[in-house]
């Protein structure tokens, strides 16, 4: 419908897509998991190269795969079950180990929730396991900074899946911008989905000028990018709906709260990689 611009009525975006791509009764592809799956490949490929580039044995960067996607999964799915939902699943703990329940038709409807923070932590425990099996072959905290150039390109990848879901949705706001989740009500909000995924692109442009024109000490990159990351995530959590019920009397909600360690630990990091000291490059011999 058409509306006279002269009767100066807002105009937001009517937001209703589709989350599959298509749907076979049985089985349907959403288009989360296409791009969940996308910002992994994207991220594989290009820690592939840089691996190429610092002569590091092919094998290792296979072993990194595995603990990283392992670790992510997990962790996310413990996160969601164990920091927002703990009420429900300490009674179905076996939903939290077998999240896919089954219609009477069989239809697989899938994980039901991942919490990002719940996935760092996961990485950073199978880092460690990582790095205790091959930590003869490897440095850690390089490893880490690789890590860390593309882990929010993946972040993007994920929160636009987060937006053809139609779910993270945003407070209601008179924003011009704002998107009408026909899914949910027909109020405008903001799209936050759409926000996080436009900082996290950002963020990873920015990692990888710094990596490109400032070559900095191991452990420096990870530094940044916990700074940045959990920063605009403790930003933009301020204008999302409230995730679970139980955060609606809390005057920090649940993600900014985690978000807060991570912070800490990223400008401590910073400032212990940035004294005085041998710059270290993407060389084999330094690793």
């Amino acid at each position: 419908m058409l509306i006279p611009t002269h009767l100066n009525i807002p105009v937001y975006i009517t937001w209703n897509p589709n989350p599959n791509i298509f749907d076979l009764g049985f089985y349907a592809l959403h288009w989360y998991s296409v791009l969940f799956l996308g910002g992994f490949v994207l991220g594989y490929l290009i820690i592939k190269q840089r691996f190429k580039t610092a002569c590091i044995n092919p094998y290792l960067l296979e072993r990194l795969t595995l603990y990283t996607v392992a670790g992510s999964l997990i962790g996310a799915r413990l996160g969601h079950c164990l920091f927002y939902d703990w009420e429900y699943y300490h009674s179905h703990i076996i939903e939290i180990i077998l999240p896919f329940q089954f219609t009477p038709h069989f239809k697989v409807t899938g994980y039901q929730g991942l919490a990002s923070h719940g996935g760092g932590i996961g990485i950073f425990i199978a880092l460690w396991l990582y790095h205790r099996k091959y930590h003869k072959d490897i440095n850690l905290l390089w490893v880490m900074d690789q890590l860390a150039l593309v882990v929010p390109l993946a972040g993007c990848c994920i929160r636009l899946g987060n937006l053809m879901n139609s779910e993270i949705i945003g407070r209601p706001t008179q924003m011009s911008w704002a998107f009408i989740f026909v899914r949910d009500d027909s109020v405008p909000r903001h799209p936050a989905q759409l926000y996080e995924a436009m900082a996290y692109l950002g963020i990873f442009i920015i990692l990888n000028l710094v990596t490109r024109y400032r070559p900095s000490k191991n452990g420096f990159l990870l530094g940044l990018f916990l700074t940045l990351v959990f920063t605009a995530r403790f930003l933009l959590e301020g204008i999302k709906e409230d995730q679970v019920a139980f955060e609606a009397h809390m005057s920090l909600n649940m993600g900014q709260l985690l978000s807060i360690p991570f912070i800490v630990a990223g400008i401590i990091l910073m400032i212990l990689k940035s004294r005085k000291g041998t710059v270290i490059r993407d060389k084999v011999e330094t690793i």
